[in-house]
């Protein structure tokens, strides 16, 4: 009667031993559309890039067509007819897709700016897995207008767009069909040396007719990215063998700024990066003295919350294969986040070892150092990390890493020094990564633990664990974190500590009998989530029961219940705007109503509207309303505005509080070289507002020449202005 005997497992192991037992029975399974095989075969005849399928060479080559439907529906062949071919010579993989028209009418687009939008173009986008892990590889592709999209692929399905190669590509197009040709060097891409198979899939997005199509068919649920959802690339032998790819990026930049009450003052600089393939699927990056002037500035948002926001990273230097350092732990436990590095002081240089070892194993490498500041007594500092994947089973892995931030040179030898900047801070964890084969299981369970200066302080564990299941019907997934009181992570972002997570959803999807109606989908989700001490005493806790409707069109609305409960542990002014203070230890709850609604992206108008309404701190009421407005002239100009109003009304001294956030951007592309922008923001919380502007002309592919300008501004009672403007220069030397 071996049930009834039972074994004790301390809850910081409990899901992880859960995890690698029943990793093996949902993950190890042979992929799923491996009967889907193109052959592409070498050409000697010459490939003109000009939207133009006329050569000889693609009278002879395969041709992948048929196509599945995606969305609205995932249960029979696409309406709209596309065609894909492909070759290669030495040099190049070559791709022409035709795409026709049962639906007339004008084409959509955003604009000609590299890396659209999904949702809002008639596109074409190609994705390849040459490792065949499933897991990792390139993306490519072009909108209706000849915008290019290009990123490396990570998590099986996600496309990191910040990452830009060379290559070509041109459209044509006429009132029955477009037409995309492009050619993709094989050294702009990682490949392992001898393998004739890799993974590919081809997705299509015709908006005139709603429909979403792939070459292999996907469940409605997942994007047509899924590496998991694959055909196979067969090559008729192996692609040329690659060649050591040697590149040099230099800058040279010119700016005149001034930083609030200091005199204007022009600086000068000069740096660059080196990027060298070590091997073909292994990319060595170096960079000195970089700059990141021409980088968009975050998006400003109001903020309610007691703890700390997230910014995503935009440096180009620490965006090609980041999933490799920023994606181990969850999004609030993150012991490397690259923005901690350069935060207000120069990065002197870095080099940076990424890439996937073979088919199993993925190596990440990274080290930066900063320089001093001698008025804040800011020594110097290393930031090194180190992650290990080894892929196992079909699709999960299992990551090693190592963060190390060491504090050298410091300015005077002060005890003081060395209690506000510590001489290290370091962090080791092991993560297991679960994808199922299929994609319906995926999940994560990882174990950190810190070190610092001292016996105790900073030297603590967190360990967290999730799994979720996804089918065309069902949606549901738990969690579990527990963060230490003494867990550290000064190169991180784990804006909470001290804390027992626990939380659950589920949710439902019902598709209307009517094929034909408006409404494609509809259903219910529940989410709750709760805090708690170390003594397992409930500190917070949130529930919202919500209700999700999808349109033919693309429109969506929702409508959310929420059940809200917070015991303050430390002091917070519930507005965040100067006023007084909760106290410690009080304690709140409340209810509220949320509704968002997103318009059809076919429009030339497009919007969102949303807000909430309901209690707050102290029986209090708070009304927010948000929505974003935009119109384009296709394909030349993209107009957007977008406000967040709050109105928060609480006994005194608090009383009235309201504030607004307004913030407009234009976005001008020319041509899909030359591209103007400026996004204007202001934000009556935090008292302030600023402009920045951005020129820029790709005169070359992936070379460069900026003119950027930015201002920011204080309001009453902080009043003050910053601005610069900097000319910025950059060229991509390849060998």
């Amino acid at each position: 009667m071996g049930f009834k005997r039972t074994i004790y497992i301390p809850q910081h192991l409990g899901l992880l031993v859960f995890f690698l037992g029943f990793g093996p029975f949902v993950s190890n399974a042979q992929k799923k559309n491996a009967d889907f095989r193109y052959h592409i075969q070498k050409t000697i005849n010459p490939i003109v890039i000009d939207g133009v399928v006329d050569e000889q060479a693609w009278q002879v080559t395969d041709v992948a067509k048929d196509f599945f439907m995606v969305l609205p529906m995932d249960e029979g062949k696409a309406n709209e007819t596309s065609e894909i071919r492909m070759t290669y010579d030495d040099k190049n993989i070559y791709l022409a897709a035709t795409f026709f028209n049962s639906v007339h009418g004008q084409y959509f687009v955003e604009s000609l700016r590299r890396d659209f939008s999904f949702g809002k173009n008639d596109n074409f986008l190609l994705f390849m897995d040459p490792f065949n892990n499933q897991t990792t590889g390139f993306s490519f592709g072009s909108n209706a207008a000849g915008a290019q999209w290009d990123g490396t692929m990570f998590n099986g399905g996600r496309v990191d767009l910040n990452w830009d190669t060379k290559w070509i590509s041109k459209v044509k197009q006429d009132p029955d069909k477009w037409v995309v040709e492009m050619a993709i060097p094989f050294k702009s891409i990682r490949y392992e040396d001898g393998v004739t198979e890799w993974g590919i899939n081809f997705s299509r997005l015709d908006l005139k007719s709603s429909e979403k199509s792939s070459w292999t068919p996907i469940p409605r649920q997942f994007p047509t990215a899924s590496l998991a959802y694959t055909g196979v690339l067969v090559w008729d032998k192996p692609p040329p063998a690659p060649k050591t790819n040697f590149s040099v990026i230099p800058y040279v930049l010119g700016e005149l700024n001034q930083d609030f009450d200091t005199p204007e003052v022009f600086d000068k600089r000069v740096g660059g990066d080196v990027k060298i393939s070590l091997s073909s699927s292994l990319n060595l990056d170096l960079t000195v003295n970089p700059d990141f002037s021409q980088v968009e500035v975050d998006r400003q948002v109001t903020n309610l919350d007691r703890f700390e926001l997230f910014f995503p990273e935009r440096r180009q230097f620490f965006l090609e294969n980041a999933d490799l350092f920023a994606n181990f732990g969850y999004s609030t436990i993150r012991p490397f986040f690259s923005r901690r590095i350069g935060l207000g002081v120069p990065i002197r240089a870095g080099v940076r070892l990424s890439g996937n070892l073979n088919e199993n194993w993925r190596l990440g490498v990274m080290d930066m150092q900063t320089a001093q500041i001698e008025e804040t007594g800011l020594p110097s500092q290393n930031f090194a990390v180190l992650s290990l994947q080894r892929k196992v089973f079909s699709r999960s892995s299992i990551g090693l890493l190592m963060v190390n931030k060491e504090s050298l040179r410091y300015p005077q030898e002060t005890d003081s020094l060395r209690t506000v900047f510590p001489k290290f801070n370091r962090n080791l964890g092991v993560e297991y990564n679960l994808a199922s084969s299929n994609n319906l299981w995926t999940g994560k369970a990882f174990v950190l633990k810190s070190f610092a200066p001292g016996r105790i302080n900073g030297n603590g564990i967190t360990q967290a664990a999730n799994l979720e299941y996804r089918s065309r019907i069902w949606n549901w997934g738990v969690q579990q974190q527990s963060v230490g009181a003494n867990y550290s992570a000064e190169v991180g972002f784990v804006p909470r500590k001290d804390f027992i997570n626990l939380n659950a959803f589920a949710g439902h999807t019902f598709f209307p009998k009517k094929e034909e109606g408006k409404l494609v989908s509809h259903g219910p989700r529940i989410n709750s989530s709760y805090f708690l001490n170390q003594k397992w005493e409930r500190t917070d806790n949130f529930t919202e029961l919500e209700y999700l409707l999808s349109f033919r069109n693309r429109s969506s609305f929702e409508v959310g219940y929420v059940d809200e409960y917070v015991e303050l542990l430390e002091p917070f002014d519930p507005t965040r705007s100067g006023k007084d203070s909760l106290a410690t230890g009080t304690k709140h709850r409340w209810k509220g109503v949320r509704m968002d609604y997103a318009s059809k992206p076919q429009s030339m108008f497009t919007y969102t509207a949303g807000g909430y309404y309901g209690g707050y701190y102290l029986d209090g009421r708070r009304l927010n309303i948000n929505g974003n407005l935009g119109y384009r002239f296709q394909p030349y100009v993209s107009l957007n505005a977008n406000l967040s109003y709050n109105h928060i009304s609480l006994p005194s001294p608090w009383n009235d509080t309201e504030f607004w956030l307004i913030g407009s951007e234009v976005d001008i592309t020319f041509t899909n070289t030359l591209f103007f922008a400026t996004l204007f923001q202001y934000n009556e919380q935090s008292r302030n507002f600023n402009l920045n502007s951005r020129f820029q002309w790709r005169y070359k592919p992936a070379s460069d020449l900026f003119l950027v300008y930015t201002n920011t501004q204080l309001l009453d009672p902080n009043v003050g202005k910053s601005w610069s403007l900097t000319l910025k220069f950059t060229h991509w030397f390849n060998w």
